[in-house]
């Protein structure tokens, strides 16, 4: 039987954060990506919530938390990740991050390693000097608010060829909305990070897990922001970690996908070695 999932929010200094939870048992923390919420986990949430307790949130400028009152950095949201856990009670927990949420959940394994039990890194993108740059121009102007409306047609395709259902892409779509006319506040702060990031991954030292969804990685080639052969470099900084390839997993993968990222990520929870994947 699930269980209910219950929405509530958390107060902060820079606005309140809201964020989803259900289920019982030990924890596991979902972070999302750029431009979604924790809509992104909606799926997940009610499998794995069978044997855990489930928590995701929506970072601020995101979904239906506040915009932050200044630009925010990957530090600063895996601190309003402590804060919720402080108000939870938790005092160790496993955590997902997927793109953005990846970057904050190791930021939270580095700085904060008494509070990470196992870590999971989705889709963890890295963009070097070249790719910070291209990725700021591409974003530096946040989505418009166009007068005669295209905007949102434009948002509706900027998917379509790989999320194949409406009710779907209706829902990345409204998360996508909520973005507008605001910056896109973690595109500035994954390209800052990154420019660091092997430094701070270099010092996880709890068991971590890496999944890439191959669709999803294919996409960020197109755009010239990636390649597909830069995957390793995390297994560089992070030697004791394992890399598994989701096939046919797109940047929607986590609502598209659930059975099978649940299983994978259950069967790394609850193994005591790595090594049993």
């Amino acid at each position: 039987m699930n269980k209910p999932l219950k929405r509530a929010f958390l107060n902060t200094e820079d606005g309140q954060i809201l964020y989803r939870i259900a289920g019982e048992g030990d924890p596991l923390v979902l972070l999302h990506q750029n431009q979604t919420s924790s809509n992104e986990y909606l799926e997940l949430m009610s499998i794995l919530s069978k044997n855990r307790c489930v928590i995701a949130m929506d970072f601020l400028g995101f979904g239906d938390s506040d915009k932050p009152p200044r630009m925010y950095s990957i530090e600063d949201y895996a601190q309003t990740v402590l804060l919720l856990l402080d108000k939870l009670g938790i005092n160790k927990t496993d955590i997902l991050g997927n793109h953005t949420g990846a970057f904050v959940a190791g930021e939270l394994a580095v700085a904060y390693p008494e509070k990470i039990n196992k870590l999971i890194l989705s889709n963890p993108v890295v963009f070097g000097e070249e790719g910070k740059s291209a990725l700021l121009k591409r974003f530096e102007q946040g989505f418009e608010i166009k007068a005669d409306g295209s905007h949102l047609m434009e948002r509706w395709a900027a998917r379509t060829q790989y999320v194949n259902s409406a009710k779907l892409n209706h829902r990345l779509v409204l998360d996508d909305l909520k973005c507008f006319g605001y910056p896109l506040y973690a595109v500035w702060a994954v390209a800052n990070y990154c420019l660091n990031m092997e430094q701070r991954f270099s010092q996880i030292k709890c068991p971590t897990l890496i999944i890439w969804g191959t669709v999803d990685i294919k996409q960020f080639e197109k755009l010239g922001l990636f390649k597909a052969e830069k995957r390793v470099s995390c297994l560089k900084v992070i030697p004791h970690a394992k890399m598994f390839d989701i096939e046919g997993g797109t940047i929607c993968m986590m609502n598209q996908m659930p059975e099978e990222i649940s299983q994978i990520v259950t069967e790394f929870l609850d193994s005591s070695e790595i090594t049993n994947l």
